[in-house]
């Protein structure tokens, strides 16, 4: 394997990481998981300081999401979990890469 490809897979599972961690600790914090009807809860500050965490969070919650949509719907196609799938990919590379990125300005990973 590449270094590159070795770097683009720890980015990726730093980004799935990173949304796994804050979408449970979210739920333990207020008790009911994390969603994106975040945006639409309340006042628009609360819906503004939502968007951050959203960002980080959103491969966990899309991936969450849709396995529970295709244990209760058994109608749903293959193709829609396998796209969703890709999308929650590509966003938790994203935000890995930016994670990974943001550490190494800081001095904390070489």
């Amino acid at each position: 394997m590449s270094p590159d490809s070795l770097n683009s897979l720890f980015q990726l599972c730093i980004g799935f990481a990173l949304a796994g961690t804050l979408a449970s600790g979210y739920q333990v914090l207020a008790q009911r998981p994390a969603g994106f009807a975040l945006l639409k809860d309340g006042e628009v500050p609360k819906a503004l300081a939502a968007v951050p965490f959203l960002v980080f969070a959103a491969p966990f919650i899309i991936m969450r999401n849709t396995l529970l949509g295709r244990r209760i719907e058994h109608s749903r196609r293959i193709q829609f979990v396998m796209m969703a799938t890709v999308l929650a990919g590509f966003w938790s590379l994203m935000s890995g890469t930016f994670i990974v990125m943001t550490l190494q300005a800081l001095g904390v990973l070489a």
